[in-house]
């Protein structure tokens, strides 16, 4: 008996998915509904729906501290606090930054979630298609390289993804953000409503509400899932499955077929290449807990890691045929890092609607799609555009912490509702760059003894105009619409803290200068796929995890018929 030849074949799959987030539960899906028998390796621990949210129904006075973070907690998540968003409430969706090191050439704030569902729990829903001008950009403008595809490639992808995970939204016919398979939208309230009609008639720009991968409406293919709550809890673990997420959505369903493994504690560092066969026939995985080594194999393998997880794979997964990293001989592996600018805007005041509330805590707010350099609106000192994100609200019981009053009087005082404001903040373009890049880092370790991340990317010149005209325009919108003391503003936005980062591993038509083709296939290793936002070529202004899932989908489905061609 040949012991090494029985653990081989027990540890062979048909498909190897690794990561288990946005797009890592659509390539398990997809895979293992179309029969193939998929290990899903996951580096953090498992997560189960519902089961596993340990403060998805606990009211603010239940949670220590206030809700926020100790002074000895923070010392765990130097980089993942510099979103403001970690409290008592999510603190386990992040990781530890003290265990998982990377070096900042220049700052870059990576935020991260190592668990089985990724960052599709905490993530913001706001679902919005690229559009055709978005794939043509970089062709027309002489930019990076051309998309391999373009949106009538993805048109149909894009309609099955929001068909199956449910997308409340408002058709606009704009194309500069394209319509989709909508569930009813949530309504505005009575301010954004003015601020609407009034950026329409004197701007002729539009406003509608946030299109949101939340459930206004029951999915009859799904009716585990059921209609959002308004609680706005959203980033605890949505106990109702009312938002999109793989835990509530598309791992359950690849658990259904009985086709997937899962496996969480898997940390994948490195494909197996086999110069013999001229292909990748698997991987290495380290076990967190034991830290023992195994290796898997497979006939496909989708790499899901996230943006910089798949890129340091493809990196640290070196041969004789790829010293600098598998599929990299176009030297773009790691290059042209992107992500979006957010973070500057303006907000004001509203006067005339103290007699106004609404209900709930709707998870949404309005958004103004990109008007910037589209027909007549051109500008001269800068590409490219931006749309924002935003909402009118009533001042919350919270504004008391800043009173001088107490007792009765205080008490009092919070039971009238706060005054009406409304803010609106950019999500601006950023152009790749192939000198914004992320290189191996073999000299500083991880806590499991891996190589680590050096991180090197800015905002650039074409960035920071189109910052500036963000705050400018909003403020002259929120004045126009009549709303009082509109105060801009400009927070401290490093690249990565928009959590939308993306490219490192391009898709692209030639190999000699792009990573991926039209398919997500490595072009120097087609059996390798990557569809998470590493395949990115141009980042546009709209929030990408749709198109993440589109491509996945689109290209787990080419990837089955190939392989029943023989052709993988």
């Amino acid at each position: 008996m040949n012991l090494n030849i029985d653990a081989e074949k027990q540890n062979t799959f048909d498909a190897i998915v690794v990561g288990t987030g946005i797009s890592g539960g659509w390539a398990a899906k997809e895979l293992t509904e179309k029969g193939l028998k998929t290990l899903v390796l996951e580096r953090g621990r498992d997560v189960k729906h519902q089961v596993d949210y340990p403060t998805m129904m606990k009211d603010p006075w239940e949670l220590p501290h206030a809700g926020q973070l100790s002074p000895e907690e923070l010392k765990l998540y130097p980089v993942q606090s510099r979103t403001y968003w970690v409290n008592q409430g999510n603190k386990h969706w992040w990781v530890n930054d003290l265990e998982n090191p990377y070096t900042e050439v220049k700052p870059f704030d990576w935020i991260r979630g190592y668990h089985v569902g990724g960052r599709s729990i905490t993530w913001g829903k706001q679902t919005y298609r690229l559009s055709p001008m978005d794939f043509e950009a970089n062709a027309k403008e002489g930019i990076a390289v051309d998309w391999p595809i373009r949106y009538q490639d993805l048109a149909p992808w894009y309609d099955y993804v929001e068909s199956y995970i449910g997308v409340s939204g408002q058709a606009e016919g704009l194309p500069q953000v394209p319509d989709g398979k909508f569930l009813p939208p949530m309504e505005l309230n009575c301010v954004e409503e003015v601020f609407r009609d009034k950026v329409a008639e004197k701007f002729g720009r539009k406003i509608t509400i946030g299109r949101v991968a939340h459930l206004t409406a029951s999915l009859p293919h799904d009716p585990s899932r059921g209609i959002c709550q308004s609680r706005n809890l959203c980033d605890r673990g949505c106990p109702y499955g009312a938002y999109f997420s793989s835990n509530a959505s598309t791992l359950p369903a690849a658990q259904r077929t009985g086709n997937m493994t899962l496996r969480p504690h898997s940390i994948v560092h490195s494909i197996i290449y086999d110069e013999k066969k001229g292909k990748a026939v698997g991987v290495r995985v380290l076990d967190a807990e034991t830290k023992q080594e195994t290796e898997f194999f497979a006939n496909i393998i989708f790499l899901n890691a996230s943006t910089l997880g798949s890129t340091f794979i493809l990196l640290n997964s070196t041969s004789s045929r790829f010293p600098n990293g598998l599929g990299n001989a176009s030297d773009q592996l790691g290059r042209n890092l992107m992500d979006h600018q957010y973070r500057t805007g303006a907000e004001a005041e509203v006067e005339g609607f103290d007699d106004k509330y609404y209900i709930g805590r709707r998870p949404n707010g309005i958004y103004i799609p990109r008007f910037r350099n589209i027909g007549n609106d051109k500008r001269t000192d800068y590409i490219r555009g931006y749309g924002y994100q935003g909402s009118g609200s009533r001042e919350s019981w919270t504004r008391g912490v800043a009173e001088m009053s107490f007792g009765e009087e205080l008490k009092n005082s919070l039971t009238i509702p706060g005054k009406w404001k409304i803010g609106i903040t950019g999500f601006g373009e950023c152009l790749p760059y192939a000198e914004n890049r992320v290189t191996l880092n073999k000299d500083r370790k991880d806590v499991y003894g891996l190589p680590t991340l050096s991180i090197d990317a800015e905002w650039k010149e074409n960035e920071k105009a189109m910052r500036k005209d963000m705050r400018v325009t909003a403020a002259e919108m929120l004045e126009a619409s009549g709303f009082k003391n509109v105060n801009m503003y400009d927070a401290p936005n490093n690249i990565g803290l928009g959590i939308h980062e993306m490219g490192t591993a391009r898709m692209g038509k030639d190999p000699k200068t792009s990573v991926l083709n039209k398919w997500n296939q490595v072009h120097e290793a087609p059996n390798v796929f990557v569809t998470d936002g590493a395949a990115m070529t141009s980042s546009a202004c709209q929030n990408p995890s749709l198109t993440y899932m589109a491509l996945t989908a689109r290209a787990a489905d080419y990837a089955v018929r190939e392989m029943k061609k023989g052709n993988l």
